[in-house]
């Protein structure tokens, strides 16, 4: 891969469907964005993004209200159904909130999981706004398990559930908040296997140096979270206000390039402002034209994080 190809769109790894899937440098996330999300996600549509990441997790997430603005984006035709990544989760009973979750507490770990998803398929539901009839059928992109259920066995009963659904109803899968030993387990007993792992990318997992590796490996790709919010220190440092310097963008979005610049990588941005929204994919291909004119620059830059990052050349 070349050192400017690290902006470009990711493809996912997925043998079990036919079809080249692309997933790109920044997904949008939704979390805890309330009645604003509709407003949002449409103007995130709009605004250079084409991945949307929510969750069936009325606590934190308006998965109904993702829909709407995805909704409102196609049919004003911005954007088309077949040229967005749609991302959701299933999250167990311990991360709901008891009095408004998508499934019934007390059934079966099966039953939660099919009426989970049968509650996301339903929002993601664009057939009277397409105009393509491909994409008349909703169909989720990814379905990540939010974090991994209290042990393997519990983990893989909602896994196997889930495959049960792979690639018509969902195209791939994914795990969130999780360590290497219980994704190393995951992979060798799925038929499925992960398509993507959603993780904190912070110090107190040291930057997830080891799933980072495993994720290259098994081409998997690593979508970062808390990017910006968990890691002051990184935003704030020399190597990071040296990029952000030469290039002249901000250190929020040179942190974003760095972390990209790992390889194998997406990352969520949440932002709620428009003109955030604009200047992080401005500063991708500021940093993009660097990579391409001075690779060597780059690529001292990149080597100055990964050790500031504790992690080893590749």
């Amino acid at each position: 891969m070349t050192a400017s190809a690290i902006f470009e769109k990711l493809v996912l790894h997925a043998p079990h469907i036919s079809t080249k899937q692309l997933i790109p440098a920044f997904i949008y996330g939704t979390a805890w964005k309330k009645d604003a999300t509709t407003d949002l996600v449409y103007q995130a549509l709009c605004n250079g993004f084409t991945a949307v990441d929510t969750a069936a997790q009325p606590k934190h997430y308006r998965e109904d209200l993702v829909a709407a603005g995805v909704s409102k984006a196609i049919k004003e035709e911005k954007i088309k159904r077949s040229d967005i990544y749609l991302q959701t989760k299933f999250t167990s009973v311990q991360g709901q909130d008891p009095d408004n979750m998508p499934y019934d507490k007390n059934s079966p770990v099966t039953e939660q999981v099919n009426a989970s998803v049968i509650s996301s398929l339903q929002n993601f539901n664009f057939a009277d706004v397409v105009k393509d009839d491909d994409d008349a059928e909703p169909y989720i992109d990814t379905l990540v398990l939010h974090s991994p259920m209290r042990n393997i066995d519990e983990t893989m009963e909602v896994w196997r559930t889930l495959e049960q659904y792979v690639p018509n109803e969902i195209r791939n899968l994914g795990i969130s908040n999780c360590n290497l030993f219980t994704l190393m387990d995951l992979y060798e007993r799925s038929t499925i296997k992960p398509s993507i792992v959603q993780n904190r990318f912070y110090p107190s997992t040291k930057f997830d140096i080891g799933v980072r590796k495993f994720c290259q490996e098994k081409n998997i790709i690593y979508e970062s979270f808390w990017t910006l919010s968990a890691n002051p220190n990184l935003l704030w440092s020399a190597e990071v206000g040296s990029l952000a310097e030469q290039v002249n963008i901000t250190p929020q979005s040179a942190l974003y390039a760095l972390v990209l610049g790992l390889g194998n990588v997406t990352i969520l941005n949440g932002t709620k402002s428009l003109k955030h929204m604009q200047e992080d994919w401005d500063a991708l291909q500021k940093v993009k034209g660097l990579a391409k004119s001075q690779p060597q620059q780059w690529e001292q830059a990149l080597t100055a994080f990964r050790k500031l990052i504790g992690q080893p050349r590749p």
